[in-house]
């Protein structure tokens, strides 16, 4: 317990607090939620940061409700220095509970029922952490450093920012004041107001930069950045204002991004049906960002690389990123912002449904992208993680703020996405549109539950959609459709199962399925939500989950697999062919298929022109390569295949030509690397030097999707040279996706010695703490020095915790599900029994399960496999 908190010494405590008052924390309250006996309905900040000291004052007024009388109030504190409270003028006694991030009041005769003022003073520290207020620096053109105040305050830290009711259902208006030097930019939520000369606590002239009210929201929406920053003009969408805010220097990277934006809140505007619930927006490129993005309602804010780009020189896939995240986060301002969960469990519907509209936008800004086709390879990470055992249900009970962090995942963003995509399949896009926006229209500035939306899509379509969508969200995991044809081969039996990676599985779960089915040319699409069904089979060939867009995978009894000749599996979608590639590699790692015949399926695709199916064969090839021993016969034998399976593809492709499509581009760059790195292709090597060389000379020279690819090459081969070369690069770099494409190719150098240099990097201040997890999580992933680099990570596991965000540290370790070998496994179980990441406890328990998965894939597919392709 601490009174006043003893950081600011007397000042802090005098004519404040009265020991004859007794301790009211102790009562016994929901340790995890607020009371509702008092509710915020205004707050005015007025804030005063000191970048050079990196701390802040700041008093705040809320205007609250009591609803019922009560002897005290109860809202979230943690990090402040509480000054004074103040409660309808008269100074108030106040206790702090650190354990529990509360700051308790009670005024003398307590808190009757009706409208009350509650005026707060405190101070705070702008920490290091990247989460509340927090500092984010960045160099200028004289190698001096800068400073910027920046607010990350999901999940629960915009009480370290100050204090307030720090509960998403507590909606409130928030009106922001920020006191800084006049040669400082300020942002907040909504737009400028005024601005009035103050003296500053220091005695320094300063400017009063007060912002407009914000709709009513949540405490974790709420953002104001100052610091040295500049910002574009702004550009007029539709009557709404939006600009691009960034360090001096690179305001030429701001053009691709605010056409996304623009294209995406006309888009947003006619899907709702709903204008845009804010004055103003606001994107802001921050040097040191742990999320990708946050949906600060108008002040939108990105780590560089997923806001500032040169189209001329990033590739489709480093363009997509930031049309995606841009999208993404402009999608919440409806979904989120306007209409908010009412408690952390509902944060997967949150990231779910602007994974779907990010999707949807890109789509249709960039067609030619096929945006709902290359999902398929997102999709394939989550159904990847749902196969395990330790998997989880899309949404679970969240009793403390804390657990919610395990819902920031794949099983969130893609599974959940990939869900709503099939329900929209199922009821049709225009129907499913109309429940969005009944939904939206409903619960506008409100709070709501899952099943919210559910009956707003089922009043609008009359589809059972609530009984569907539990089926997914309730239990974890997914199904296996298998399709049989009956005895006499009249009926089409669909059956189900869980797809699980343990063959020991034992699950009955039963779920609730939209599957799309086509015979010949005639399409069907079926509820299957029992154990079977069954249906009139004709003598055509079957393909289930046609489309591609079924959360499920597929598989077909010897009857119906016969149909599916290659001829047949040609004329399918390029994502029904994903999923058919996909799906056969999944079968390998369940133990229903070889490795060897995985191989020989692979080599079916030699006319495959398509960039996804070409990824997911890319992907299982890699697999396979890790698996092989090291034996020259064998390894020389899996890269004779390699090249005769994707060597005449590149040939027909040809050199880049003006015009052709970005996908096809990105193809020849894929195809280049499985050449020169899978297929140990000298000539693809040579290839990739002389365009890594090129590249260096003149970026805009070579084709964006060849430079990287070069890049990858170059690493993979290169020596202390090459290496020197691309740290130069990744310490000073033109563009953040040069900066990062060379820093993490620093992980696939195969030598011992640079693989060293680049572990001890990633925890040098060279490297922003932003970086330095996923730079270390790839050098664990290097198939040649993965051992190595854990090695350096479990000895520096203390450093690693301390300086990186608490966020990250279960992503940095992610890749030590590819140390297969025995003493591999029984080293790393060992060392998170003793050093668990409480954070992250399911994502850890997901990885370690799928760490022993691929031992026992080594186990039964290494000998087989090596003695195959020793026989070539």
């Amino acid at each position: 317990m601490v009174v006043g908190d003893g950081s600011h010494g007397d000042r802090a405590r005098m004519g404040r607090y009265h020991p004859a008052v007794p301790e009211i924390s102790t009562l016994q309250l929901d340790p995890h939620r607020l009371p509702r006996t008092v509710v915020p309905a205004r707050y005015e900040l007025d804030l005063e940061p000191d970048l050079a000291a990196a701390t802040f004052h700041g008093y705040v007024s809320i205007d609250i409700t009591a609803v019922d009388d009560t002897d005290f109030m109860v809202l979230n504190s943690a990090d402040l220095s509480i000054v004074s409270c103040k409660f309808d003028g008269l100074d108030v006694s106040f206790e702090l509970d650190e354990a529990s991030d509360r700051l308790f009041i009670r005024p003398v005769g307590g808190v009757v029922v009706g409208d009350h003022m509650l005026d707060i003073e405190f101070d705070g520290i702008l920490n290091d952490q990247l989460r509340a207020w927090y500092r984010s620096t960045y160099r200028d053109n004289d190698g001096n450093e800068r400073v910027i105040a920046t607010t990350q305050m999901q999940s629960t830290d915009c009480r370290r920012a100050f204090p307030c009711w720090d509960e998403p259902d507590f909606k409130a208006i928030f009106g922001v004041t920020l006191v800084v030097k006049p040669d400082l930019l300020a942002v907040s939520n909504c737009r400028e107001i005024s601005r009035v000369d103050r003296e500053g606590l220091d005695g320094s002239d300063k400017v009063a930069v007060t912002f407009a009210d914000t709709m009513i929201m949540s405490s974790y929406l709420v953002a104001f950045v100052v610091g040295p920053l500049v910002a574009t003009e702004w550009v007029d969408v539709d009557g709404i204002p939006i600009r691009l805010v960034c360090i001096p220097g690179k305001e030429s990277l701001t053009e691709f991004s605010l056409d996304v934006a623009a294209f995406c809140l006309r888009w947003f505007q006619d899907y709702y049906g709903i204008p845009y619930p804010s004055d103003k927006v606001d994107l802001l490129a921050l040097p040191d960002f742990a999320a990708g993005a946050m949906e600060n309602l108008g002040c939108i804010t990105f780590r560089e690389s997923l806001l500032l780009v040169n189209p001329a020189t990033a590739t489709q896939h480093e363009r997509q990123d930031v049309a995606d995240v841009v999208a993404h986060e402009l999608a919440h301002m409806w979904f989120g912002d306007l209409v908010t969960m009412k408690w952390w469990n509902g944060i997967w519907l949150n990231e779910a449904f602007a994974t779907f509209m990010q999707l949807a936008a890109c789509d249709a800004y960039r067609s030619e992208w096929e945006r709902w086709t290359t999902f398929g390879l997102e999709k394939s990470v989550a159904l990847e993680v749902d196969s395990l055992s330790s998997t989880r249900s899309v949404e679970f009970p969240v009793h403390s703020p804390a657990d919610c962090m395990g819902m920031f995942d794949v099983l969130t963003y893609q599974k959940g996405g990939a869900l709503l995509r099939m329900l929209e399949q199922h009821l049709g896009a225009e129907q499913f549109r109309q429940g969005v926006s009944h939904y939206l229209h409903t619960h506008a500035y409100a709070n709501t539950d899952t099943s919210d939306l559910w009956d707003a899509i089922e009043h609008t379509s009359g589809e059972p959609v609530r009984r569907i969508m539990d089926s997914w969200i309730w239990q974890p995991g997914y199904p296996l459709v298998t399709a049989s044809a009956s005895a006499d081969g009249t009926e089409l039996v669909l059956s189900q199962r869980r797809f699980s990676f343990d063959p020991q599985d034992s699950s009955t779960s039963l779920w609730a399925i939209p599957v799309e089915i086509r015979q010949g040319d005639a399409s069907d699409s079926v509820l299957l939500d029992g154990h079977e069904l069954r249906l009139p089979l004709g003598g055509h060939p079957v393909v289930l989950n046609a489309g591609g867009h079924g959360f499920y995978r597929v598989a077909y009894d010897d009857v119906l697999r016969r149909r599916l000749t290659p001829e047949v599996v040609t004329t399918m979608s390029t994502l029904e062919r994903y999923n058919f590639v996909d799906d056969a590699w999944n079968g390998v790692v369940a133990g229903s298929m070889e490795a060897t015949d995985y191989v020989t399926l692979a080599e079916q695709f030699s006319g495959e022109r398509e960039l996804s199916v070409w990824q997911s064969l890319a992907m299982g090839l890699r697999a396979v390569r890790r698996l092989i021993a090291e034996n020259d016969a064998a390894i020389a034998g899996f890269e004779r295949r390699i090249v005769a399976l994707a060597g005449p593809v590149l040939a027909d492709l040809g050199e880049p030509a003006d015009g052709e499509a970005d996908l096809t581009a990105k193809l020849r760059g894929l195809l280049l690397s499985m050449m020169a790195l899978q297929g140990g292709d000298m000539p693809a090597r040579v290839r990739a030097a002389a365009l890594y060389d090129a590249a260096q000379t003149d970026p805009t020279s070579v084709d964006a999707e060849l430079v990287a690819a070069a890049t990858g090459i170059m690493a993979a081969t290169g020596d202390a040279e090459i290496y020197d070369k691309m740290l130069d690069r990744a310490m000073n770099a033109d563009t953040p996706q040069e900066q990062l494409r060379h820093l993490y190719s620093l992980a696939e150098f195969r030598s011992a010695n640079l693989m060293t240099r680049t572990c001890e990097l990633a925890l040098s201040a060279d490297v922003k703490t932003q970086n330095a997890p996923f730079l270390l999580r790839l050098c664990i992933a290097n198939r040649e020095h993965g051992e190595q680099a854990w090695k350096f990570v479990r000895q520096h596991w203390d450093e690693a915790n301390q300086r990186f965000p608490r966020n990250t540290i279960s992503r940095m370790v992610d890749t030590v599900k590819l140390l297969d070998r025995p003493t591999q496994v029984a080293d790393v179980q060992a060392f998170f029994v003793e050093h668990p990441v409480e954070q992250a406890m399911q994502t850890m328990e997901q990885m370690l399960e799928r760490q022993r998965v691929n031992a026992d894939l080594r186990a039964r597919s290494a000998a087989p496999l090596t003695s195959m392709l020793s026989e070539m």
